[in-house]
């Protein structure tokens, strides 16, 4: 219990200040940026939907990443991570499903279609909520973490297949509006769409912290044989 209270006590400003950013970016989103023309107000919800898809392949690479690590040292606190960062990135996947066909009935006339994006989109959370079931159904063992690993490697393959489906394939989803491939964004557009990624990134930051700190809390009450004193720190 003190553990939890520690671990609480010490991620307070970033709470604040992830909630500050996020309150800043929801007040740019409704207020400060200007109406998009063909679309009208419901182009907001990009300010969302965005970032929301940017968290969510962060958390994947980061599964991918911590996996490997794991596969490489057999440490748990690897493990940890990637189940952290994965239970963050379906949220976010999720967050990105729900918005998207939001956004899209207004445009398209249809909540949903078979479009590469779209589909792509959805098998990637299909892939990640397949991640959490084989933990979930066989939690707390090498075996499991271990297996864990290899498909959240695997799995992440569809990350580039997400992102380059509107230039691989015909698709009624906008081009990118950033990045090298992008078309480019009204300044003040283009500045609420970074304050939002960078809220985004924030609450990801402190929800991984949480995440991670609490598993590996978890790892020790069950005590798990390969769970040193050094893993943790």
């Amino acid at each position: 219990m003190l553990s939890v209270v520690k671990l609480f006590r010490s991620i307070t400003f970033q709470l604040a200040l992830s909630a500050f950013l996020m309150a800043l970016a929801g007040w740019m989103a409704l207020l400060y940026a200007p109406t998009e023309k063909s679309m009208g107000d419901v182009q907001r919800i990009f300010y969302i939907h965005v970032p929301a898809a940017w968290i969510a392949f962060l958390a994947f690479f980061v599964v991918f990443g911590a996996s490997f690590g794991f596969l490489a040292t057999q440490k748990p606190r690897w493990d940890a991570l990637a189940a952290a960062s994965a239970e963050i990135g379906v949220l976010f996947i999720t967050l990105v499903l729900v918005t998207g066909p939001l956004w899209a009935k207004p445009v398209w006339n249809t909540y949903w279609t078979w479009d590469a994006r779209l589909t792509t989109s959805l098998i990637l959370w299909l892939i990640y909520i397949g991640y959490l079931l084989i933990r979930s159904y066989t939690r707390n063992s090498s075996r499991s973490s271990t297996l864990a690993a290899v498909y959240g490697i695997v799995g992440f393959i569809d990350v580039p297949i997400v992102y380059f489906s509107i230039r691989w394939w015909r698709t009624l989803h906008p081009s990118h509006v950033v990045g090298p491939a992008g078309r480019g964004l009204a300044p003040s557009m283009a500045l609420t769409l970074t304050v939002a990624l960078i809220a985004f990134t924030a609450l990801y930051a402190v929800l991984l912290r949480i995440g991670y700190k609490s598993r590996l809390l978890e790892y020790n009450l069950i005590g798990i044989e390969s769970l040193s004193k050094g893993a943790i720190e």
